[in-house]
């Protein structure tokens, strides 16, 4: 669990190591570290800081080695939904989708924003525990292309609202196949007490019960153990289980044409390279390839997770009794990942000559009320000046997505590189659109400047 704990404080790979792992980055002499063929340094001087950034051509390219991994043993018929939750910027939306994915929601709001970006209904496919009425009757009027129940009661909420719309839906039952993702506790999906999808022992009565209810076309089964899962293990266990419940099923006589094997393949946060894609889909081919199911699955970090870093500048450098601190100007609103889980992200200076000088062990934390707005403790960085930017890496999944206006901080700027052009796809938000949705009731006076 890299991702995680980190490796030991003081003994996490340098700047140049950080940067040699991530093909799309580059330090150059004088223009500081590039994204793919932008200087960072000059977004920052057009948007400043705080910044998401996030590279294009990095994302294409990635989108295109899953593809030939499984195209190499043989699953290139698989069907590749997006997991919009990981980042669900437009521009990235529309640029998966040009590369032909479709897309994984897990709200009305995900909907809405992927059929906005371009992607066909017949492309998206609904997951989620908890899909309200509401949220089943904007799926079964969009005709998206499946639906992923989870629960005995979710089938008769959704057979109540397709039966009288005249539109079948079809429909693969999310199975619990108790399988330990090895991953941050979380973001583990697929044990027995985890909230989400149908008992193992109860998949048999439940699949029998979706095909006797009126409006429901079942099609098959979908799996999800978990988030960024670092070994293919757990898959391997996973895909056997569920190839075991595809010949269970058929055998009782059912329609089993669809296997759709969720997401969660993991990044390495540090100078690795994570899974394997390649090893991923021998698994899966090993397993799943011979029983003449249509595949799916539905990443999301692996594709966008390396392509992003947040730009931001240093405050300043606080020494204490106790310690050193590095105080930047992005924060836990900004990016969430190191307070929620504890996890460890790369942090590079931008500027060529502050890489080369000898680094100090140091805490990099942000200037928002709370302790754990802390991003870094004991880092080996070098000593950073006022404004001097740094790159936080591997923040193009669960950054921008989960932020907040938390201490009514603006959210930040966002721009997209795609080779040596960049474009700004998100403003800066203004200070007062903090308060824009807000209303103060008529019997509530306000008073003026002068305090009348």
């Amino acid at each position: 669990m890299a991702d995680f704990s980190g490796p030991t404080p003081g003994a996490e790979p340098d700047a140049a190591a950080l940067i040699a792992a991530r093909p799309h980055l580059n330090m150059d002499p004088a223009q500081g570290l590039m994204l793919e063929g932008v200087a960072l340094v000059d977004i920052a001087a057009a948007l400043g800081s705080p910044t998401w950034v996030y590279g294009a051509g990095t994302i294409r390219a990635r989108f295109r080695q899953l593809r030939a991994a499984l195209a190499d043993v043989g699953l290139g018929a698989t069907q590749i939904h997006y997991a919009v939750k990981a980042n669900d910027h437009l521009a990235i939306l529309a640029l998966l989708a040009a590369e032909g994915a479709g897309a994984d929601v897990v709200s009305g709001g995900e909907l809405a924003r992927a059929r906005h970006a371009g992607i066909a209904a017949g492309h998206i496919v609904y997951s989620g525990v908890g899909k309200s009425a509401r949220d089943l009757r904007h799926a079964v009027s969009e005709g998206i292309g499946q639906i992923n129940v989870e629960s005995r009661e979710e089938l008769a909420m959704l057979s109540a609202i397709a039966e009288p719309a005249g539109r079948p839906v079809d429909l693969v039952l999310r199975v619990n196949p108790d399988v330990d993702a090895e991953t941050h506790a979380k973001i583990t999906t697929g044990l027995a007490e985890n909230k989400f999808g149908i008992a193992w022992d109860e998949v048999e009565s439940v699949y029998a019960y979706a095909a006797s209810l009126p409006g429901l076309n079942p099609l098959g089964l979908a799996m999800h153990i978990g988030s960024q899962i670092v070994s293919v293990g757990p898959f391997d266990a996973a895909f056997a289980r569920m190839a075991d419940m595809v010949f269970r099923l058929r055998a009782a006589g059912h329609t089993v044409a669809r296997l759709d094997c969720g997401g969660g393949i993991g990044i390495s946060y540090e100078a690795g390279q994570g899974i394997s894609v390649a090893d991923y889909a021998t698994v899966m081919a090993r397993h799943l390839g011979a029983l003449g199911l249509q595949l799916m699955m539905e990443p999301g970090r692996w594709l966008v997770g390396p392509a992003g870093v947040l730009l931001s500048s240093v405050v300043l450098a606080k020494k204490t009794g106790n310690g050193s601190f590095l105080v930047l100007d992005a924060a836990m609103n900004d990016l969430v990942r190191p307070a929620m889980y504890d996890a460890w992200h790369g942090i590079v200076p931008v500027a060529a000559a502050d890489v080369a000088a000898p680094a100090v062990p140091v805490d990099v934390v942000g200037p928002v009320c709370e302790t754990g707005d802390t991003f870094a403790r004991g880092r080996l960085l070098p000593p950073l000046a006022p404004d001097a930017l740094v790159a936080i890496l591997d923040a193009g999944a669960y950054g921008a997505v989960m932020s907040s206006t938390y201490n009514a901080r603006p959210l930040a700027a966002a721009a997209l590189v795609d080779g040596n052009r960049w474009a700004a796809i998100t403003p800066r938000q203004e200070v007062s659109a903090l308060w824009s949705r807000e209303v103060i009731p008529a019997w509530l006076a306000i008073a003026d400047e002068t305090g009348a």
